[in-house]
Parts: C-alpha cells; structure tokens; sequence
C-alpha cells in the first residue's frame, strides 16, 4: 500500500510539473533561464535566446517557442512549432501551422528577410522571400512560393503556386508561376 501512495504522489508531482504556467520568464538561452523550456509561460518572455511553449509578449534576439504557442514574438529570429500571432522579426521560421502575420522591419520596410511557415499559413507573409506548404491568405514579397495552395493571393516579382495549371481554370487560378500576381481560389 505504501508503495501504491508513493507512486500515485510520484504520478501527481510530474503532471503537476508538466502542466505549470508562469507569468513571466527571462534567459540568457534555453537552459540558464528563470523557467526551464517545458514551463508554459503566459505573459511576457524577455530573452537573449527563449525557447518555452507560450501564450505571451516574447521579446528579445532569437524567440523559440515549442508546442502550439500564441502571441506576439519581435526579435531577430523567431521559430515555433506552431503559432498563431505575430511574428516580427528578420527571419521568422514556423515548422507547422501558421495563422496570423509573419512580418518585421528589415531593410526600413514592414517585411522579414524570410518567412516560412512548414504547414499551412492563415493570414499574411510580409518579406523578402515567403513559402509555405499550403497557403490560406496573402504573400507579399519579392519572392513568394507555396507548395500546395487553398485560397490565396501573391503579390511579389517571383509568384510560385506549382498546384495550378497554366491559364486552365480562369478565373479561379492564374499559373504554376507568375510575375507581380498569382491567385487561387
């Protein structure tokens, strides 16, 4: 029985732990912050190099988040395994899904110098080059590239939708690739 009370106080402490929030977090990198990288912190993250699960106002040089994270994230670099936001930053990088703005203020403009969104994006992609595995919204940039598409416009010299066919469905779809605009919807 003292073996069974032990393991359940055991059980009850790891989930416990695993499910902790906090309201505010500051690192020097992942490992020498105030919170280890599996607190969820749900305010504001100030940071060197962060990297926590987060529904929060992250700034600082590189925001990582890791899980499904929320909120506005400004800095140099920012990477996440999914997010719904704002992302302002040079490079901003989401492995999954994306829904909200991936933006920032390289070379005196309102874009990034990159953004990628690995799963599918909702919203908008403001920078120099943008690509996303399915694009749901607006790409302005440069160049502008989705893998698959839903609904979604590009705006840029380079604009890359390979799931369409060359003039076939107007005015549905424009091209595989097009100078200035391609759509689909």
């Amino acid at each position: 029985m003292k073996k069974i009370v032990i393991g359940a106080a055991a059980l009850v402490t790891a989930f416990g732990a695993a499910a902790q929030t906090e309201p505010f977090n500051l690192s020097l990198t992942p490992d020498v912050a105030v919170h280890d990288r599996i607190t969820e912190i749900r305010g504001i993250t100030l940071s060197l190099w962060g990297e926590n699960p987060q529904h929060s106002f992250a700034l600082g040089l590189v925001n990582g988040t890791t899980g499904n994270s929320a909120g506005l994230s400004v800095g140099i670099l920012n990477y996440a395994d999914g997010y719904k936001g704002l992302q302002w930053g040079v490079v901003n990088h989401t492995e999954g899904d994306f829904t909200g703005w991936q933006g920032g203020p390289f070379a005196g403009l309102l874009g990034s110098a990159v953004n990628y969104a690995g799963g599918t994006m909702k919203g908008l992609q403001v920078g120099g080059v943008n690509m996303t595995g399915n694009l749901t919204g607006l790409q302005v940039g440069l160049v502008n590239y989705t893998k698959g598409s839903g609904p979604g416009i590009q705006i840029g010299l380079v604009n890359m939708m390979p799931e369409n066919i060359w003039f076939d469905n107007l005015p549905e779809e424009l091209a595989p690739a097009m100078i200035l605009v391609n759509w689909r919807f």
